[in-house]
């Protein structure tokens, strides 16, 4: 085990706290999908095979990671917003608000929260922000690792639906190919319109997945 990446639990669990969650979120960043965010309460005997920051794994070690951390956590919750709800509310809220139901998702709840990044929930559970929580918490990190493959297989079976805008490949995150492909086609349903990058083209009608990629609105 990582005893670094336990020092806040240990903490805790010295405190009398017995269930611990981490939570973190995955796709502030992209400009097409949802927030994701994951909560998570992993065991006191957890073995984190590796388990950190979801970002600096590869796609297939976070795959097995996430299998593991379900195999063997005491709880996990997930929380979703989606791209015309993160238009509404922006993103950061909308970051807030998909932790929040991710939490809500655990049962039974827990006893306290660790929070990823530096502001505090409206949540009724004790809890602490952690400034950069997934390389510093183990239950963060293992929430960042469910987030994150959550996030990218749902971006999965959203490209069998709008396949000309590579999200199999950049999973919503504005790289070249994908700024292009929004240039060509407009926005499809899942595009974030309040996003640069995105909103220079909302004038033009969302792509149409059974037109082989024509801009023609779906009847």
């Amino acid at each position: 085990m990582t005893a670094d990446l336990w020092a806040f639990e240990k903490s805790l669990a010295g405190q009398g706290y017995a269930k611990i969650a981490g939570v973190d979120e995955a796709g502030r960043g992209p400009l097409a999908g949802p927030v994701v965010s994951a909560a998570v309460v992993l065991p006191s005997d957890f073995q984190d095979r590796g388990v950190i920051d979801s970002k600096k794994l590869s796609p297939g070690r976070r795959e097995k990671l996430f299998s593991h951390i379900y195999d063997q956590a005491e709880a996990i919750g997930i929380g979703i917003v989606d791209a015309q709800e993160i238009d509404r509310i922006n993103i950061l809220q909308a970051a807030r608000l998909s932790m929040v139901m991710a939490l809500a998702h655990l049962g039974p709840p827990p006893d306290y929260v660790l929070v990823d990044g530096n502001f505090r929930l409206e949540i009724e559970l004790p809890h602490q922000p952690v400034i950069k929580g997934d390389a510093r918490s183990i239950t963060i990190a293992a929430a960042s690792i469910v987030a994150k493959v959550t996030r990218d297989r749902l971006m999965l079976r959203y490209h069998d639906d709008f396949p000309q805008y590579g999200f199999d490949r950049h999973k919503g995150y504005p790289t070249k190919s994908h700024k292009t492909a929004i240039a060509v086609h407009g926005p499809c349903r899942i595009h974030r319109r309040s996003f640069r990058g995105v909103l220079e083209h909302i004038a033009r009608p969302p792509s149409n997945p059974l037109s082989g990629g024509s801009n023609h609105v779906r009847s």
